[in-house]
């Protein structure tokens, strides 16, 4: 339980995109929270996520920026104020299209995930 301020929160690199950085915003602390993680996802100017599908849903709330997103074989724009969900185990990506950062909240179930790249 608590408050924390999110600029205190280091970004971790995602190993399998370009340019592209997480913060685990919520839980705070490892033993709070038993349902979900909050996470936050900038990708850089030029940055992307590749075709990639994960074990637990996703919903999505875009802070700023936009960029492509394909879930299965629907292509769409997503931009400021876009909430986006994707079900377990549907393929996805992201690329950045614009001049500034894509940002974007992420909450998924505190549940074993995997991400597993499909291309």
């Amino acid at each position: 339980m608590g408050i924390k301020d999110s600029n205190q929160i280091q970004f971790a690199k995602v190993d399998i995109a370009k340019d592209t950085f997480m913060q685990v915003l919520i839980p705070i602390q490892p033993d709070e929270n038993d349902n979900f993680i909050m996470r936050k996802f900038i990708i850089k100017k030029g940055g992307m996520i590749p075709f990639h599908k994960n074990l637990v849903e996703h919903q999505q709330y875009v802070l700023s920026g936009k960029a492509e997103l394909r879930i299965e074989d629907e292509v769409s724009i997503a931009r400021r104020d876009s909430v986006v969900y994707i079900p377990a185990g549907v393929p996805h990506y992201y690329k950045n299209l614009g001049d500034t950062d894509f940002e974007f909240l992420c909450i998924i179930p505190k549940k074993a995930d995997q991400m597993t790249l499909t291309e």
